[in-house]
């Protein structure tokens, strides 16, 4: 199976202006665990749950802090044709549960762990 028959075709995407309480909201609206950055200046990043979380524990005001200072601008990108094999490598190698999908030049999508799971559980369940 690849990617993308796996991953989700609505990409939540903030700007890095965006209030870390406005993501934080936007991705519980659209129950989703990351968003895409989009910066005119420094391309395309990715912030997750898990960034919002380690601001929050610092103690930082989610009404000051930007979405853009919390941004991983080192992203792995996947491609749509990846095996989910192959996506669950790269989380793996680097520690992270989601993967911006791209062709081209723009992200057409997002996949996350359990993207992979749901896909993987009735495939492997049908096997045994």
């Amino acid at each position: 199976m690849l990617v993308r028959d796996a991953m989700s075709t609505v990409i939540l995407t903030v700007g890095p202006d965006h209030t870390l309480r406005q993501t934080a909201r936007l991705m519980s609206v659209r129950r989703v665990g990351a968003a895409v950055v989009l910066d005119g200046d420094s391309g395309l990043g990715i912030i997750t749950e898990r960034d919002v979380l380690t601001s929050l524990g610092r103690g930082e005001d989610p009404d000051r802090e930007t979405a853009g200072s919390h941004t991983t601008h080192e992203v792995v990108f996947a491609a749509p044709g990846w095996t989910l094999e192959e996506a669950a490598g790269a989380m793996t190698r680097g520690g992270f549960r989601h993967l911006v999908v791209l062709d081209g030049l723009g992200p057409v999508g997002m996949v996350s762990v359990r993207d992979i799971i749901r896909c993987w559980l009735p495939a492997r369940s049908a096997a045994g």
